[in-house]
């Protein structure tokens, strides 16, 4: 058994050295990342023999594996026997665990190597089909925007044509609706019960024949993710988890949602408006978690 602790994890220092020692005690390999890099990624595998030959079980999230924050933090994971991801994360681990000096994945973006030149990659393919007048969306839900690289990027897709739908809980240094800009970029927050600490992104419109790309992971955009963190960002491919993740986008993005609407001034606005109809996207949520696990 292998672990990697982070011990710099904000208000968990002394609980995280604890698990180590504990860890350690029991025979685990306990490692505690790369030097001058904080490991940001949740991210978990097992590594079975069966029939013969190896099996990986790999598991990929948005959340710490922390039991407090999960009672109150609203987060996804990707639980999957995908043999492309399994051999990926058996890379990034052998590199975290020093075996190895691994930068390029098969289904994985992985910062600080991967994930903002792969984003860019992505927001400028959109760019391209939106001028050859194809099917082209963006939809990013993140903690915070402002690393000026993949803003700019997000200009430029906009002044292409490219839709371009945002949920950013927090920071956004990013200006929605201004005129030659960012005419097609909205960009909302959503605040309810639970904090909402979820990163999905969709590259691409599925109409009229077109594809599209989902990836979910840890990375928010921002410099110190980017740069200064280990961070894992998942390509989904399974079409019963792609659809689960665009009917999450749909809720976030539908007009009755409850949300703030980030103006160009850079100003919130509450929306809906006060005596209009409105959902909460929180409770929609969870009462089509409990049908769905009613139903299996």
């Amino acid at each position: 058994v292998v672990v990697l602790v982070e011990i710099t994890a904000r208000f968990d220092e002394q609980a995280n050295i604890r698990w180590a020692r504990a860890l350690e005690k029991a025979g685990c390999h306990v490692v505690y990342g790369l030097v001058g890099l904080k490991t940001h990624c949740k991210t978990s595998l097992v590594v079975r023999q069966e029939k013969g030959q190896l099996r990986r079980y790999a598991h990929i999230g948005t959340g710490n594996y922390n039991p407090k924050t999960a009672r109150i933090y609203e987060d996804f994971g990707l639980l999957t026997a995908d043999a492309e991801v399994g051999a990926d994360l058996t890379d990034l681990f052998n590199t975290l665990t020093g075996y190895s000096r691994q930068t390029r994945y098969r289904t994985l973006m992985v910062a600080p190597h991967g994930v903002r030149a792969g984003l860019v990659e992505r927001i400028e393919q959109q760019g391209e089909l939106a001028r050859a007048g194809r099917p082209s969306r963006i939809r990013l839900k993140a903690n915070s925007i402002v690393d000026e690289s993949v803003i700019d990027t997000l200009y430029r897709a906009s002044r292409d044509g490219v839709p371009i739908e945002l949920v950013v809980r927090g920071i956004c240094a990013l200006r929605p609706g201004v005129p030659g800009l960012s005419d097609t970029i909205s960009v909302r927050s959503i605040v309810g019960r639970f904090l909402e600490h979820s990163r999905l992104m969709v590259f691409g419109d599925t109409a009229e024949g077109g594809q599209a790309e989902h990836w979910l992971g840890s990375a928010d955009l921002m410099h110190r993710n980017l740069d200064r963190r280990v961070e894992t960002l998942v390509r989904v491919k399974d079409p019963g988890v792609q659809g689960q993740i665009d009917a999450i986008l749909d809720r976030a993005m539908a007009p009755s949602t409850r949300h703030w609407s980030l103006q160009q001034d850079g100003c919130w606005q509450s929306r809906p408006e006060q005596g209009e109809p409105s959902r909460d996207m929180q409770t929609d949520l969870m009462r089509r978690t409990n049908e769905r696990g009613a139903s299996d």
